[in-house]
């Protein structure tokens, strides 16, 4: 096996513990214990003044009786002690160490936070490597090299498989672990990584994706520090075809001041977690059941073409609820092709249902061939991209054997996904021996199904949308331009804008008002750098005659002038009524790089806060699926005979806006609201037109 750069953490030739305990029980003793009891074949070193042995084994009483230089260390040592073991460590020429003590920056204390920077410049300057401090340790069952001091893996025997866990917090290393323990799947790695001071979780995560037979990572986030190396992660599992599911705490305020308090985490904005995730291939889980529960489905040979879901039971109750379980999920039922309708009907009794779902009804137990003889007619449907199998009364005088073997059969014959649910232990053995996942119930089966069939999309998008950029914000004095400014440079990268004229006087205001064609008109200050102009006083709206336009101008020269406003003059436009009033707007996130947001716009866009963010490069078919999220989506087909909003405009005005921000490195945002958007067809199909922007660019 691979580890990517960090053997020395994963299979290391031996390993010093220092801080080790005689009582296996102890946080120095366990990882000693752990490495005797499951098979690490390296040399054990412990170290510890007061004692000649340590279960069994020679000790030294500090590093420097080591007999040889250890690749990889663990300190279970407090404090300023575990930096003067890592300093000494780091002299000798140790490769890497895991740090589990606390009291670093997890605190968010300046003193402690210093340590940890201190204990980690120790190390890189002589090119030691440390996971933690603050960590559980790390695991790996494939060679026994447990430098962790988990209490799960007493509680819960390990099994070497092909799932790895990275995670920032002890517990959510533990917890997983044991959870797919308990479903019978075997976990090769369990590491966590406590503060993330020097090697965190993309590091990790891209180490344990260079092992050949890893087929799943799980991760849980407190926050995203270092998304460079997450990408790089993501980037390796996408080319080798490896989902990762991620959970991160920190979704509410409450959430967010918990885990900085446990990890020394920043919080990252949430709605940009999300689609940097999403971007890389990412699939946020958002709890526990996200994560374990779809793991058995991630291991299957499966080859998904879509998400058209046939669905089988011998209960109509059963049909019922998974049709509504698999809409929850976005799953569509599968509309079967003619033949497969008379082909049902030739062997299904006359009360059964022959669409879908179908009812096999309890006359399976008086013919148990039934689903021999629909099964192979279903895996013949080129409709049928998946199968829901529901067996919820089986047992006693029911072939459940045969019903198993049939599933089987149909699941291995075009590799669809399939999941089955049945409540009964004896019979759900007959299909899980067969190799089949299956649940409890529908609503979890087809919970599970759906984010298996959404995230197999999601990773597929990925890898055609290729890289990320990795612009950061440019360091410097920045200016925000003007609003005629602004609209010039939307204009120039393809946004279409609402036509203005830059006025000086009153009386270019009333020939421009004539210009227009005397239609109603706007009439906007346009001082150089003030950006809130409605809160100054600097906004005039539907001014229908010349008298009225000529008195604004006038009176916003003088606003300006009182307010000490350097100015261009007035903006006169003609007046915009849009289907809809969206924005869109950009920006350089100092962790993330470019991110470009969609959403409801107009004056109450803080209240609503309906935004969706996408990280660009993205397609057409991404600006058009966050444009889909948003709460105001259902208004947009145009409800009470209006008409439906050009939303292919706004995706192409959201697309203009991702090259700009990309494009060009002197700017730092851009916010582009209103952003009035017609109709898709009509009067007043006049497509998209930023009516007001704002962009702050490198002075």
């Amino acid at each position: 096996m691979s580890s990517g750069g960090l053997e020395f953490l994963h299979n290391p030739s031996s390993v010093a513990v220092i801080g080790a305990s005689d009582d296996p029980d102890k946080i120095g003793g366990r990882p000693i214990a752990f490495m005797q009891r499951f098979g690490y074949q390296g040399t054990i070193m412990p170290v510890n003044p007061s004692r000649a042995t340590v279960q069994g084994l020679t000790a030294y009483p500090d590093v420097a009786s080591l007999p040889s230089v250890p690749d990889a260390v663990i300190v279970a040592l407090p404090g300023q002690a575990a930096v003067d073991a890592v300093d000494a460590c780091a002299a000798l020429g140790v490769k890497g160490g895991v740090v589990m003590a606390s009291g670093f920056g997890e605190t968010g204390r300046a003193d402690d936070l210093a340590r940890q920077q201190d204990l980690v410049a120790r190390a890189n300057s002589r090119g030691m490597r440390l996971v933690g401090p603050n960590s559980q340790g790390l695991a790996n069952f494939g060679t026994g090299t447990i430098l962790s001091f988990s209490t799960m893996f007493v509680e819960q025997e390990p099994l070497d498989g092909p799932i790895a866990i990275v995670s920032q917090s002890g517990a959510m290393a533990s917890v997983p672990y044991g959870l797919l323990r308990r479903r019978g799947l075997g976990v090769r790695y369990v590491h966590g990584t406590g503060n993330d001071a020097d090697l965190g979780v993309g590091d990790l995560a891209e180490a344990v994706l260079h092992d050949p037979d890893i087929r799943l990572v799980l991760l849980y986030l407190e926050d995203i520090r270092d998304p460079r190396a997450l990408e790089r992660a993501a980037a390796l599992a996408l080319e080798r075809d490896v989902p990762i599911v991620a959970m991160m705490g920190g979704r509410s305020a409450d959430g967010r001041r918990a885990a900085s308090s446990h990890t020394g985490a920043l919080a990252n904005e949430q709605r940009v977690v999300d689609a940097f995730l999403a971007r890389t291939g990412i699939w946020r889980a958002r709890s526990l059941a996200g994560m374990v529960d779809t793991a058995a489905l991630y291991l299957q040979d499966w080859r998904p073409r879509g998400r058209r879901l046939a669905i089988v039971s011998n209960s109509g109750a059963i049909c019922v609820l998974g049709a509504d379980a698999a809409a929850d999920n976005d799953l569509e039922l599968s509309t079967f092709a003619g033949e497969t309708t008379e082909a049902l009907a030739t062997v299904l009794p006359a009360f059964a249902t022959k669409a879908n779902p179908v009812d096999i009804t309890a006359a399976l137990l008086t013919d148990s061939s039934l689903f021999s003889k629909v099964l192979p007619i279903l895996a013949g449907d080129p409709e049928v991209d998946a199968a829901f199998i529901g067996i919820p009364v089986s047992g006693k005088g029911y072939d459940f054997p045969r019903f198993a073997a049939d599933t089987a059969e149909f699941a291995r014959r075009d590799n669809k996904p399939v999941v089955v649910a049945v409540p009964q232990e004896t019979v759900a053995a007959e299909f899980r021996a067969r190799g089949l996942v299956v649940f409890d119930d529908e609503a979890t089966a087809l919970t599970a199904l759906g984010q298996y069939l959404h995230h197999r999309d999601l990773m597929a998008n990925a890898l055609a949308n290729g890289p990320l950029h990795t612009r950061r914000p440019v360091s410097g004095q920045t200016e925000v331009l003007s609003e005629a400014a602004a609209l010039s440079v939307l204009r120039d990268a393809g946004i279409p804008t609402v036509e203005v004229a830059v006025c000086s006087t009153a009386e270019e205001a009333r020939a421009a008002f004539e210009r227009f064609g005397d239609v109603p008109v706007a009439v906007k200050g346009c001082p150089n750098e003030a950006t809130h102009k409605s809160e100054l006083g600097l906004v005039r709206l539907g001014l229908t005659t010349v008298d009225a336009v000529a008195d604004a101008a006038d009176d916003l020269l003088r606003t300006m002038d009182a307010l000490g406003l350097e100015a261009e003059g007035v903006l006169v436009s003609p007046m915009v009524s849009g289907i809809t009033e969206g924005l869109i707007g950009a920006h350089v996130d100092p962790v993330f790089g470019p991110v470009v947001l969609v959403g409801a716009g107009g004056k109450y866009v803080e209240a609503l806060d309906d935004v969706q963010a996408l990280i660009p490069p993205f397609s057409a078919a991404d600006a058009r699926a966050a444009i889909g999220r948003l709460r105001i989506a259902p208004l947009l087909a145009g409800v009470r005979g209006e008409p439906p909003t050009d939303i292919e405009a706004w995706v192409s005005a959201t697309l203009a806006l991702s090259r700009l921000i990309l494009a060009d490195p002197a700017i730092q945002s851009v916010d582009v609201n209103p952003l009035m958007v017609g109709a898709a067809e009509g009067e007043s199909a006049f497509g998209a037109l930023a009516v007001d922007a704002v962009v702050e660019r490198i002075a």
